[in-house]
């Protein structure tokens, strides 16, 4: 059984920075066939795709949040990061990770490639 558990959300400024984690269990871990990403879903909007890795593991960000988001993973310890930099009122939202196994994922940041989220951990960005 795949388990996924996020940590790291709060509350800070406009501006302000946090890091994300996601613990992994149940899910066999390949450095190339392990497909992680990383979803947020704002009140009244869909689930979105924020960052995540292609088919050759590199990293790949929605626009909004290229240049203040990095994704990272530890193959060693089945975790994957995300780290949030000059946060933005707009950031603000609930923040998910998932992940698949599969030997390509055209669009790593679209959720229909994934079946297996955590249950989330709230970041709010007040200006």
């Amino acid at each position: 059984q795949v388990r996924l558990m996020e940590s790291g959300g709060g509350s800070v400024q406009d501006g302000g920075s946090l890091r994300l984690s996601c613990a992994t269990s149940g899910l066999p871990w390949s450095p190339w066939y392990t497909f992680v990403a990383w979803f947020r879903q704002a009140p009244g909007k869909a689930r979105e795709g924020v960052a995540g890795f292609d088919g050759y593991s590199r990293s790949v960000y929605i626009d909004s949040v290229k240049g203040r988001f990095t994704i990272s993973k530890d193959d060693a310890t089945h975790t994957v990061y995300l780290e949030l930099n000059n946060l933005k009122p707009e950031d603000t939202a609930w923040y998910y990770c998932a992940a698949r196994g599969a030997l390509y994922i055209d669009d790593p940041l679209s959720p229909r490639w994934y079946n297996d989220y955590g249950q989330g951990t709230q970041v709010t960005v007040s200006s």
